[in-house]
């Protein structure tokens, strides 16, 4: 059954993307891409990663699609037409694309308990941790405790991200303002 389920999730995330490609409304576009973050966090949590889909749901989902309408609000709902083909955009994914499959071909294969990552901290934690932190999930622990820099650096993004979309917001509404004083 969970079979049926993670294949059916990725192929709404196959369709989602390619709609995503397909649509000109920037306004749909941003609904799109919050429905793909919700399909995402659902696929992390049939793989066993709710602390991964709870990210993906807060930030994917909450913050980045408040964001992009906060900024749709300075730009407009269309998509503006090219005036000319975009052969420089295309020829960076493709060169990025090369690469990554390049880099594809070191990675060792997944679930292999002789993995690097197996064999490096993950006993570490597994065996001091309970003395160390003395939280009884590990999870929870190394997210609380190892990774709390980490997590307060992605909160302070966060913030900075939302205070200048207010920023921008608030210029926009002051220009507003002054273009409307002169015609009275």
């Amino acid at each position: 059954m969970t079979e049926f389920v993670d294949v059916a999730l990725l192929a709404l995330l196959a369709v989602t993307g390619l709609a995503l490609l397909k649509l000109r409304n920037l306004f749909a576009v941003v609904i799109l891409s919050g429905i793909y973050s919700l399909l995402s966090a659902g696929l992390f949590v049939t793989m066993d990663a709710p602390d991964v889909a709870f990210t993906e749901s807060a930030v994917g989902l909450g913050v980045s699609t408040v964001l992009m309408l906060g900024a749709l609000a300075l730009v407009g709902h269309e998509e503006k037409k090219p005036t000319r083909p975009r052969v420089l955009p295309l020829a960076v994914v493709i060169l990025t694309g090369a690469i990554l499959l390049y880099g594809m071909a070191d990675v060792p294969p997944f679930g292999d308990p002789n993995n690097p990552i197996h064999q490096h901290v993950t006993p570490r934690y597994l065996e001091e941790m309970p003395e160390e932190i003395e939280v009884p999930n590990v999870v929870s622990a190394v997210l609380a405790s190892y990774r709390s820099y980490d997590t307060m650096g992605e909160t302070t993004v966060i913030f900075a991200a939302g205070v200048g979309v207010l920023l921008l917001l608030a210029g926009r509404r002051r220009r507003g303002q002054d273009e409307e004083e002169p015609g009275e």
